[in-house]
């Protein structure tokens, strides 16, 4: 079969991963040009890797649709199968851990958004075609700028602080960049085998601000405290900025405890297993050339401030 790829949204976080993964594994990768036809961009390809998202959340109820019918068009005529990075919106505030037999109840708007997106891919599966979600939390990287790791979270720890969106203790689900780009390329392999939807949750790395403040005390030799983020100030700015408004929807994500079950991504990829806490530190300190000192053989304390 060929090992053709089309990846839409090459240019961001997840779809410049999935260029460099794909191509790692000897794929022919094809880059998608926004405005140009996407049908005939797809012949040839056997995959259609949509990673395509409007930055920074913009005119999500109108673009998300758009591209929709635009991928399930360009795979109905070009006969290639689909895969799509999942999130966890569309599961709003239902208990934990989920998995592709948890409702899908979202909350907000943009959690409804993706779930209409979903049940739109669902039918496309139902009529024959090969379709893969590919689910995680929060994307993460070391040299991914634009995640909200980098961006928010870590942006202050050169002065000896880091930020929490929403309850220090709450222990969330990322998925690393790496890992995730690799069960892309695995599933690609074998996912087309027979017609109908695969919806795989990953696990990723669990862990909350306390847990990451605390690693990143013991590998840095000294203490890291925590402060707020200052949502007071997000919402004095929501009605002339965007994406503030759209930041404000998903504030209950950071608040609540939430994991993703790992039942049928063991089954499935019994050799894989997600990078630790530990080494995601790692790895961001040492992209920003910050020094890790040895091992004192115990915990710093962290500090929270508010």
């Amino acid at each position: 079969m060929t090992r053709r790829v089309l990846i839409l949204g090459m240019g961001g976080v997840f779809g410049s991963a999935a260029a460099r993964a794909f191509r790692a594994a000897g794929w022919d990768v094809d880059r998608y040009r926004r405005g140009t036809d996407m049908g005939i961009s797809a012949r040839g390809a056997r995959w259609i890797v949509n990673a395509m998202s409007p930055p920074n959340y913009h005119d999500w109820a109108g673009e998300i649709p758009k591209i929709t019918s635009q991928v399930l068009a360009a795979a109905r005529d070009s006969g290639a199968s689909v895969m799509v990075p999942g999130n966890v919106y569309i599961f709003g505030r239902e208990p934990s851990p989920w998995s592709a037999q948890t409702p899908h109840h979202p909350c907000t708007r943009k959690g409804r958004i993706r779930a209409e997106m979903e049940e739109r891919y669902h039918a496309h599966a139902a009529d024959g075609h090969s379709v893969v979600i590919l689910r995680s939390g929060d994307f993460i990287h070391a040299e991914a700028t634009n995640t909200i790791l980098n961006r928010v979270m870590l942006k202050d720890l050169r002065k000896g602080r880091i930020t929490t969106l929403g309850k220090p203790e709450a222990r969330r689900t990322y998925g690393d960049l790496d890992d995730l780009t690799r069960i892309a390329v695995r599933l690609a392999e074998t996912g087309d085998a027979e017609p109908g939807l695969l919806d795989l949750g990953f696990p990723g790395t669990v862990f909350s601000t306390q847990e990451l403040a605390t690693e990143l005390s013991r590998q840095m030799g000294r203490e890291i405290a925590i402060r707020r983020f200052p949502w007071t100030a997000l919402l004095l700015a929501s009605p002339v900025w965007e994406l503030a408004r759209e930041l404000r929807e998903m504030r209950y994500l950071y608040d609540m405890s939430h994991s993703i079950d790992g039942s049928d991504f063991s089954a499935r990829f019994p050799d894989m297993t997600p990078k630790t806490l530990e080494r995601i530190v790692f790895e961001h300190l040492y992209i920003r050339g910050l020094k890790v000192v040895p091992d004192q053989g115990k915990t710093m304390s962290t500090q929270t401030s508010f």
